[in-house]
């Protein structure tokens, strides 16, 4: 089978971005289909939609979507204030251009060092737990191994305190479609997976091609809302004349995934290609992850640069962060280091080539000459964290500065408010749980590679995950969906500990997909009807799949939500939850919950509850309740604080944690 979007059933339904649809079976153009398919095609009818440079740093949240002024809304209102600002205008002295703690430390020439998890501020149970969920899928996942080999590396701050290699890096020499067997190199021939293993990065590279693109708006050579034919003049035809280059950074151009270019001899005819291709829908409406939008944007940096993209990729990023494992086409010395891609034969890929090992796995790109703007880059898990630290630190790593810290606030920017669950910042996908499992939030920022290879940013806890696996060797077909990329973010987000204000244990939802559970207190009789419940809670979960539900009860049998407020433990106003549930993500602050007993319940026996559900695949971080009391002018009636009133707590599906 070809390319034809093998992680579809990976995405939560209903938010799907058409990634890999147009891939007829056997083409071998599979970069599209890393992405889940899905009904990209005509969602959201609503136009384009932007934000603008100096945008909102590392702001707080509150409230049901993070609250506070999210990327999310900021594209939107800077949208219904008349459209994207022209971004290199933006830029020169826009806010935070100066940098704060964490720009200024890069620049002062600090680098990533290993480390413990404790000095990361890591729990170590649950980071080792990152490399033993890495190391389940080299079994049957679940016929066969998801992949042959992988490399695992996670961090926060300056510190790495987990980079594992298991597996195998070269295992297979050749794949039989006919009988699905595969032949393996004899055992003193197989090369094992190293921590300094260089991978096929696959679409990381689309990354690379992105940051690359907004130094030149830096540099007020290239306009973030242009048109791309101001550019490239061929760029016309058929509705491709109102393509915006930002429409090519989100994804929102209307093109279609992909064209086989690997099917044209010459250069010449793989750009009438390009030139022939036609919006599939008018630029703007709809979302549609396409490596046509970033092989157009690598046409127009090479000519608004004078420049190729390799040249660009080694100048401007590679060298100055000391990347010395990443770029095009690595030479025939690095093959011996270089995890082994795919047996490539017709029908599922468009070219018969053999086992790939050390050449660039993607069609298209190999018949680009290596070097294309949607694939081709090959890298190591500590190059890609470099690049993570320097994200992280606001553009600059080791003394050295890429990017100024608004320009990465524009590429953590939510563009899509018109496409929700389709987060995208320029080039870097926002908020997305089906690979960064519970790593997601409002905040994150990554990318996935076809050929198993993963980045997930989260500047709000200041981590960084990588994994880099081997996932079609020997064939693309042995693994389908994001498994184990959504298992290594759930195990990595739980190491990254959640402290209560008074340093001891508070009752925990856990992070299980589909779970579920009860906390309940024992019958109380308010007096009056001026009784309130308060507590701490804490949450984070999937938007519209997981919540916090407070319920009271005449009897303990049939029960009724009970609507409640909160308020940041930071402070700021209160925010109503009238149906008596809130989910989403808070912000990871603790907030205080207040829930009026009122005249109903004055004189009667009530029964009071919390309850945790996700209905979905995936998961958040999870639910934290602390220091349960009910108390009325006359005194208290419930506080977790005393013992005997501990003990009449009844928990099913929570537990006590520390963090």
């Amino acid at each position: 089978m070809g390319g034809t979007g093998d992680e579809a059933a990976d995405r939560p339904a209903g938010t799907g971005t058409g990634r890999g649809t147009d891939h007829p079976a056997g083409t071998g153009a599979e970069h599209g289909t890393d992405h889940p398919a899905g009904t990209a095609a005509g969602r959201g009818a609503g136009g384009s939609c932007g934000a603008a440079a100096g945008a909102a740093a590392r702001e707080g949240t509150a409230g049901k979507d993070g609250g506070g002024l999210s990327r999310r809304r900021l594209g939107a209102r800077l949208l219904a204030l008349g459209g994207v600002l022209v971004l290199h205008a933006a830029l020169p002295g826009a806010a935070g251009a100066t940098g704060g703690p964490a720009e200024r430390r890069a620049l002062q020439g600090l680098r990533l060092r290993y480390g413990s998890a404790r000095q990361a501020g890591l729990l170590e149970k649950h980071l080792e737990g990152v490399a033993d969920e890495a190391r389940r899928f080299l079994g049957p996942s679940p016929e066969h191994p998801y992949y042959a080999g992988a490399v695992v590396l996670a961090g926060r701050g300056r510190t790495i305190a987990l980079h594992r290699a298991m597996g195998d890096a070269v295992r297979y020499s050749d794949y039989d479609g006919r009988t699905d067997r595969v032949r393996e190199f004899p055992a003193a021939e197989r090369i094992a997976m190293a921590e300094d293993t260089v991978f096929d990065l696959a679409s990381l590279t689309k990354l690379f091609t992105s940051i690359l693109a907004v130094q030149q708006m830096e540099r007020g050579r290239l306009e973030l809302e242009a048109p791309v034919r101001r550019y490239l003049p061929e760029f016309t035809g058929g509705g491709k004349e109102i393509i915006t280059v930002r429409q090519l950074l989100t994804h929102t151009s209307g093109l279609r995934s992909w064209a086989p270019f690997y099917q044209e001899s010459t250069r010449e005819g793989q750009l009438r290609l390009l030139w022939s291709v036609r919006p599939q829908e008018t630029p703007g409406t709809v979302y549609r992850y396409s490596d046509l939008n970033l092989i157009t944007l690598q046409l127009l940096l090479e000519r608004i640069t004078a420049r190729t993209l390799d040249v660009l990729l080694h100048d401007e990023i590679t060298a100055p962060l000391g990347m010395h494992r990443t770029r095009y086409n690595p030479p025939l010395s690095w093959r011996r280091v270089t995890a082994a891609t795919e047996v490539q034969r017709p029908p599922w890929s468009g070219l018969d080539r053999g086992l790939v090992w050390g050449e660039v796995h993607d069609e298209n790109a190999y018949a680009l000459g290596g070097v294309a703007g949607h694939a081709g880059v090959f890298g190591t898990a500590w190059d890609l964290a470099v690049l993570a630290r320097t994200l992280l630190d606001g553009g600059a790593y080791a003394g050295r500065r890429i990017l100024r810290p608004a320009s990465v606030e524009l590429l953590f920017t939510d563009y899509n408010t018109a496409f929700p669950g389709d987060d995208h910042g320029l080039g870097f996908e926002l908020y997305q749980h089906w690979y960064m499992g519970a790593m997601a939030t409002p905040h994150s920022a990554g990318h996935t590679g076809f050929t198993g290879t993963s980045l997930v940013l989260d500047p709000s806890t200041d981590s960084f995950l990588i994994l880099l696996g081997n996932s079609v060797h020997p064939v693309r077909t042995w693994r389908a969906g994001s498994a184990p990329r959504v298992a290594v973010g759930n195990r990595f987000a739980r190491a990254v500990p959640v402290r209560t204000r008074h340093g001891g244990a508070a009752w925990f939802s856990g992070t299980v997909p589909g779970g579920s559970g009860t906390l309940t207190l024992p019958p109380l009789t308010p007096a009056t009807d001026a009784a309130r419940l308060r507590c701490a809670v804490w949450w984070d979960t999937v938007p519209g799949e997981g919540a916090l539900h407070l319920e009271a009860s005449p009897d303990g049998e049939t029960w009724q939500a009970l609507p409640f407020s909160t308020v940041r433990s930071t402070g700021g106003a209160p925010e109503p939850w009238p149906r008596g549930s809130a989910g989403g993500w808070s912000g990871r602050v603790w907030h205080r919950l207040e829930a009026p007993l009122t005249a109903a319940w004055a004189g009667r026996e009530v029964h009071l509850r919390f309850r945790h559900s996700s209905t979905g695949r995936y998961a958040g971080r999870g639910i934290y309740v602390d220091v349960v009391r009910v108390a009325e002018p006359a005194g208290l009636l419930f506080t977790e604080d005393r013992p005997a009133d501990a003990t009449r707590l009844r928990a099913t599906g929570w537990t006590r944690s520390p963090d």
